[in-house]
């Protein structure tokens, strides 16, 4: 990797999205931004339905600018291609995502960034799921369950932190470590990355397209 490239970091919130970053950062990549997609109310993250305040708090927390996008599913794409664009004309060189071993995500960031002028950065690619999840606590990142799939996990881990005890239980429970399938989602509030912690409380829960989802307000 060139060192010092300038870049935007995908984000979600989450622990992938988190721990690519630190790598990317530990690489060398001079991060200038996140982009966060959002669904079409343009106040909610569209994966894991994380308020947009507290994206922002959490960006603030890091020390790096955050931009949001709100699209429908149907324009994802294009929406999420325009502010690539942008993003070129910014001179930013590269995105840095979260994939770890899904080749349609890896096809699909590479693609856009390839129409945009842009690099695609991969830094947890092919590493071994279970290994990251640990690499994330040991690092000493803290996270919480905010949303899982209704199918395969009970809502009482909504809120839970994200440690050593849960990967056990994944285990147990036949569940991929790192959620790479969608089993469940997270919101990273500390870590080694953070000048503070994101302060957050918990609300209720809300239900959609088959997952639970736990509201969080900064």
């Amino acid at each position: 990797m060139n060192l010092k490239i300038r870049s935007f970091c995908s984000w979600s919130g989450g622990k992938d999205s988190c721990l690519s970053l630190a790598h990317a950062l530990r690489q060398g990549c001079d991060v200038r931004v996140l982009l966060s997609m959002l669904a079409e109310d343009g106040q909610h993250s569209r994966s894991h339905g994380l308020e947009k305040e507290l994206l922002r708090a959490q960006a603030s927390a890091l020390g790096i600018p955050i931009e949001f996008s709100p699209a429908a599913w149907d324009q994802y794409e294009a929406c999420f291609l325009a502010r690539l664009i942008s993003f070129k004309e910014q001179n930013i060189e590269a995105g840095i995502f979260g994939a770890i071993d899904i080749e349609e995500n890896r096809q699909w960031v590479e693609k856009v960034c390839q129409e945009a002028g842009l690099a695609a950065i991969l830094p947890l690619w092919k590493k071994d799921r279970r290994s990251l999840l640990f690499e994330f606590i040991n690092l000493g990142f803290r996270a919480v369950m905010v949303a899982v799939k209704s199918e395969l996990l009970e809502e009482s881990r909504l809120g839970r932190s994200l440690d050593l005890t849960m990967i056990e239980e994944f285990q147990r429970l036949g569940i991929d470590a790192s959620g790479e399938n969608g089993e469940y989602h997270t919101f990273v509030y500390d870590g080694p990355l953070f000048r503070h912690r994101v302060i957050y409380q918990a609300g209720g829960i809300l239900k959609r397209d088959g997952y639970s989802f736990l509201e969080l307000t900064p």
